[in-house]
């Protein structure tokens, strides 16, 4: 790292080591750039310390725990090989950072202007200037002024980090976090409810997606109330009373503990000093920033939870590739058509490029083929029969624009549709594709030859 009176001078600065940050400074480095990544508090950022990576042990042990049907659960042995987990996927991006020879300042980053930051490091101040940089901050779950975390009253980081498995649980808001949480606990034995401001749980999906998941849940025996508000907490001693209505009528419902999962804040505002570059901001404290992942200061982008579309780990990823193609002066701009969108839930909900409805919506004449897996022989000796693919195409070409999954190991079995959309393939291209039997990619290759069947006798 070459110095400038007093100053270190890099290629790139990243700031944030989430998903994104490390693949950028990855990336800035395999291109020969001098790149220093700056992280606040654990390196791999939320996702692999306090959202995806131990929110899917956690999953992962529950449904092992539910199989088994055991009627104890040794919670604590759980939480020590999650928290293994994280240290060993920290550690494994903190190796690969420093085998790359990319600089790391543990601190806070505070811009000075648009070419210069100040890092509180190691009880000093790092001065750093950039020629580039990539502002990778992530996000913080939202915190709703009735129910401020603390206490009994949880946000999904405290969730996480619970020591015993709570007797009763109230989850606020029926996303995706809220579900996959909600139904983990559950599976440990926890008295679940699920308030749920839409019409439905996971608003977004279409409502056939879900319905298998909501079954899954009552056998879980959680309660779901939809169209629900909650409006305030009663936080006592051993218990908390959650005031909500549901369709305007007034309800409550006590619990151990109450977890908060409205949805999740750009961290653009604090320290970070943004207003000394220039940069722009939306209302909602997003970053605007042009189909490279620029700002409206082009030396400096923007990218992952901070930037507007879903706050997915595998999007910021991308974005970070974009990023620094674009700053190493190289074509490349986001093309968000196939991005998949994973729900951890049992079963899980997965889906990439458009939906039936939103296909129609856009104007599209288009066919579907569904395929279940209850008739599936791996499926079957899963114990696994719950769920179906569904897979949305132009009628006139037969190209296909979107899938849809619910069951098991949906997460890996939309990854083949996801490149369908991408590299534009059609339904024979899936249908005419040898898929290994017996194994749950036939339910996708039988679910292209259906819609196949349907276009082709109408």
């Amino acid at each position: 790292m070459e110095f400038k009176n007093g100053k270190k001078e890099v290629d790139v600065l990243v700031i944030g080591s989430g998903p994104g940050g490390y693949t950028a400074a990855k990336r800035a480095a395999d291109n020969g750039l001098q790149v220093a990544i700056v992280e606040r508090d654990r390196i791999g950022g939320v996702c692999t310390n306090v959202g995806c990576i131990p929110s899917k042990v956690l999953i992962s042990e529950a449904h092992r725990f539910e199989i088994k049907e055991q009627s104890n659960i040794d919670f604590e042995n759980v939480q020590s090989f999650k928290d293994a987990i994280v240290r060993k996927q920290s550690n494994g991006v903190a190796f690969l950072l420093k085998h790359k020879n990319i600089t790391i300042y543990k601190g806070e980053a505070r811009f000075l202007n648009d070419h210069e930051i100040i890092v509180d490091y190691m009880d000093s101040e790092a001065h750093i200037r950039f020629e580039h940089c990539i502002i990778a901050t992530g996000s913080r779950p939202i915190e709703l002024k009735a129910f401020p975390f603390g206490g009994r009253i949880l946000s999904s980081t405290e969730a996480l980090a619970l020591e015993q498995v709570p007797e009763s649980l109230v989850v606020i808001g029926g996303g995706y976090i809220g579900i996959e949480l909600g139904q983990t606990f559950a599976k440990f034995g926890s008295k679940v409810t699920i308030l749920e401001g839409a019409d439905q749980v996971l608003p977004g999906f279409e409502a056939e997606l879900i319905r298998p998941v909501v079954r899954k849940l009552q056998d879980n025996h959680c309660d779901i109330f939809t169209r629900a508000v909650a409006d305030r907490v009663e936080q006592q001693q051993d218990q908390v009373i959650v005031h909500f209505k549901e369709i305007g009528i007034e309800r409550h419902v006590t619990a151990q503990f109450v977890l908060v999962t409205v949805g999740r804040r750009p961290n653009t505002d604090g320290n970070l000093g943004l207003e000394q570059t220039g940069i722009q901001l939306t209302n909602r404290g997003l970053i605007p920033v042009d189909e490279q992942g620029r700002t409206n200061i082009p030396h400096i982008f923007a990218i992952g939870d901070i930037v507007s579309g879903p706050a997915l780990a595998h999007k910021a990823s991308y974005e970070a590739k974009v990023a620094v193609e674009a700053l190493s002066h190289r074509h490349a701009a986001v093309d968000y058509k196939a991005l998949p969108l994973v729900v951890f839930s049992d079963p899980e909900v997965a889906s990439a490029g458009l939906s039936e409805t939103d296909a129609k919506l856009r104007g599209l004449e288009v066919v579907t083929g569904r395929s279940s897996y209850g008739i599936n022989g791996r499926a079957l000796a899963l114990r696994a029969s719950e769920g179906f693919v569904k897979i949305v195409a132009v009628k006139e070409t037969e190209l296909i624009v979107g899938a849809q999954i619910v069951g098991a190991e949906a997460s890996n079995l939309i990854a083949e549709l996801a490149l369908a959309i991408e590299m534009g393939a059609t339904l024979e291209d899936i249908a005419l594709t040898i898929h290994p039997h017996p194994t749950l990619g036939e339910i996708v290759m039988e679910a292209a030859e259906a819609a196949i069947v349907k276009n082709r006798k109408s």
